[in-house]
C-alpha cells in the first residue's frame, strides 16, 4: 500500500458500541434461555424425549456451521449491512419460534437463528474490531464485549427462568425481538465502519461447502456421541468425516486465489493460541453451567428463578475480571500475563467445586468457586477476544472474527458432549459399586450422591482442560502489550498497514 491514510476515530463509535453489546447480549442469551424453557415447550408441542435434543442441536448446528460463512459475508458485504440483515434475520426466526404450532415449526425456527445467528456474531465482533483502533478505547470496548460474552449464559438463565415461571415459554422467543429492533435501528443510525476495509473478492464456493459439512460433521458428532455412545458406528463415521472434510478444506484453501480462511488468519501464532485456549476454556465452562444448573434445581431444590440468580457472583466476577483486570492492564502488559493467570484461577474455582456433596452449602462451596471462576474467566477472555482481531488485516476481520465464534461454538459442543459422558459414567461406576448403600441412603438420596459423584468426576477433567488452555497460552501467545494503534502485518513482505480512515 503506498499511502496510508491517518486514523481518526469515528465520533459515534461509543454510541455504535451500546448497540452492539445489545445485538451480542441476544446471541450469548439465546444459548441458554431456551434451555430453561424446553421442558415447557416440549409438553406443550408434544414434542418426545428422542427429538427434544433437537431444539438445541438444530441452532447449534445451523451456527456451528455457517460461522466461517457469515463471517466471509461480513467481509464481502460490509460489517453493518450483514449485523443489521443478521438482526432482523434473527427476530423474524425468533418470531416463528414464539408462535409455533407444532414440532417442526419450532426447529426450523431454531435453524433459521442458528443461520442468522452465524451472520451477525461475526460481524458485530469485527465492527469493534475495525472501530476501536486506539489502544486504551480499544480493551475498554472489548472489556464490554468480552463480559457479556462471558456472562451472557448466566443471565439467560435468569431471564429464562423469569419468562417461562411467570409468563410463557413462548417469552424466551419474543424476548430477542424488543432486543433486535432497538439494535438493528441504532446500529443502522450510527455506525460507520471505515471505508476500504471490505472484502471484494470472490466468494470460495467449494470452501464454503467444505466447511460447512465439515463443522456440522463434527458438531453433531458431539451431539451424537453423547446420546449414542463415542463407539457407535454413527459418531465414528461423523467424526471421520469432519477430519476428511475439514483436512480437504485446509488444502483447498492454501490453492484458491480467494480463500474463504485465508491461512494467514489462523497461521499467526498468537490468534492461533487464542483460538485454542478459548475453544478449550468454553469446553470446560459450558461442562459447569450444565452440572451447576442440575446440582442445583435437582440435588438442592432451586427453581429456575432461584438457579438463575445463584450464577449472579459468577457474572459480577466476569465483568469485575473484564472491565476492570482485563481492561486495566491491557495496554500494559503482555496478553498471556493476563489470560494464563485467568485461566489458572478460573480452574481453582473449578477445583473448589469437584469437593461438592449433597449438602454442600451455597456460600461457603458454590459462591467462592463462582467468583474465581467469574474473575479468571473475565481476566482472560477480554485480552483473548481483542488479540483474536488484533493487528488482522481489516479485509480479514470477519473471517478473524468468525474463528472466535467457530472455536466457542464448537467448544460448547464438546464441552456438552464430552463432560456429560464422563459425568454419566462415573455415576454408573459408583452406583454400580456402591449399591448396597441404596437400602440405608434412601431412593431419592442414592440418587443424589450418584448424580454429585459423577458431576465431581467430570469438573476434575474441567481442572485439567483449564490448566491445559493455560500450558498453550504460554507456548503459543508471545506478543507484547495491545499499546498503540492496531496495525495489520500478516503477510510477509508487506509494512503494517494502518486501519483506514472512517467513511462520512
Amino acid at each position: 500500500m503506498s499511502e496510508t491514510a491517518q486514523v481518526r476515530p469515528d465520533p459515534q463509535r461509543w454510541k455504535a458500541l451500546a448497540f452492539i453489546a445489545i445485538a451480542q447480549l441476544m446471541v450469548v442469551l439465546d444459548s441458554t434461555i431456551v434451555n430453561i424453557a424446553l421442558p415447557s415447550a416440549q409438553t406443550d408441542l408434544g414434542i418426545s424425549d428422542t427429538n427434544r435434543q433437537w431444539v438445541i442441536t438444530a441452532y447449534a448446528l445451523a451456527f456451528g456451521g455457517l460461522l466461517l460463512f457469515g463471517g466471509r459475508i461480513a467481509d464481502l458485504w460490509g460489517r453493518k449491512r450483514a449485523f443489521t440483515v443478521g438482526l432482523i434475520g434473527f427476530a423474524g426466526a425468533s418470531a416463528l419460534g414464539g408462535v409455533a404450532v407444532n414440532e417442526a415449526m419450532l426447529l426450523g425456527s431454531r435453524a433459521l437463528q442458528g443461520a442468522f445467528g452465524a451472520l451477525l456474531a461475526p460481524a458485530a465482533l469485527s465492527l469493534l474490531a475495525v472501530m476501536f483502533t486506539e489502544s486504551r478505547e480499544r480493551a475498554k470496548a472489548f472489556g464490554i464485549y468480552g463480559a457479556i460474552a462471558g456472562g451472557g449464559s448466566a443471565v439467560g438463565l435468569i431471564l429464562g427462568g423469569f419468562l417461562t415461571e411467570y409468563l410463557d415459554w413462548r417469552w424466551t422467543f419474543f424476548v430477542n425481538i424488543p432486543f433486535a429492533v432497538v439494535a438493528a435501528v441504532g446500529g443502522f443510525l450510527v455506525i460507520r465502519e471505515p471505508a476500504g476495509s471490505r472484502n471484494g473478492s470472490g466468494l470460495d464456493i467449494p470452501g464454503v461447502v467444505l466447511v460447512t459439512l465439515g463443522l456440522v460433521s463434527l458438531v453433531y458428532g458431539f451431539t451424537r456421541a453423547e446420546s449414542d455412545g463415542w463407539t457407535s458406528g454413527v459418531t465414528i463415521g461423523l467424526f471421520v468425516a469432519a477430519v476428511v472434510l475439514l483436512a480437504t478444506f485446509a488444502l483447498v484453501e492454501s490453492k484458491v486465489r480467494s480463500p474463504l480462511l485465508p491461512l494467514r488468519v489462523v497461521t499467526n501464532r498468537n490468534r492461533g493460541g487464542v483460538y485454542m485456549s478459548l475453544g478449550l476454556a468454553i469446553i470446560a465452562m459450558f461442562g459447569l453451567f450444565l452440572f451447576l444448573t442440575y446440582y442445583l434445581q435437582v440435588v438442592k431444590g432451586y427453581s429456575p428463578v432461584q438457579t438463575g440468580f445463584a450464577f449472579m457472583p459468577m457474572v459480577a466476577g466476569m465483568i469485575i475480571g473484564s472491565t476492570q483486570i482485563g481492561a486495566r492492564l491491557m495496554t500494559r502488559v503482555s496478553p498471556r500475563l493476563l489470560m494464563a493467570p485467568g485461566f489458572l484461577l478460573a480452574a481453582v474455582g473449578m477445583l473448589i467445586l469437584t469437593q461438592m456433596e449433597i449438602d454442600s452449602s451455597y456460600v461457603g462451596l458454590v459462591l467462592p468457586a463462582q467468583i474465581l471462576l467469574g474473575l479468571g474467566m473475565g481476566t482472560a477472555f477480554m485480552p483473548a477476544m481483542s488479540l483474536a482481531t488484533y493487528g488482522v488485516q481489516p479485509r480479514d476481520a470477519g473471517v478473524a472474527s468468525a474463528m472466535v465464534n467457530t472455536s466457542q461454538q464448537v467448544g460448547g459442543a464438546i464441552g456438552i458432549a464430552l463432560l456429560n459422558t464422563i459425568a454419566a459414567s462415573a455415576a454408573t461406576a459408583w452406583a454400580t459399586s456402591h449399591a448396597a448403600e441404596a437400602g440405608t441412603l434412601g431412593k431419592v438420596a442414592f440418587a443424589n450422591q450418584t448424580a454429585v459423584h459423577g458431576y465431581a468426576t467430570a469438573i476434575w477433567w474441567a481442572v485439567g482442560i483449564l490448566v491445559l488452555a493455560a500450558v498453550i497460552v504460554i507456548t503459543l501467545v508471545n506478543t507484547g502489550h495491545q499499546g498503540g494503534s492496531v496495525a495489520s502485518s500478516d503477510e510477509e513482505g508487506q509494512e503494517d498497514v494502518p486501519i483506514p480512515v472512517f467513511a462520512h
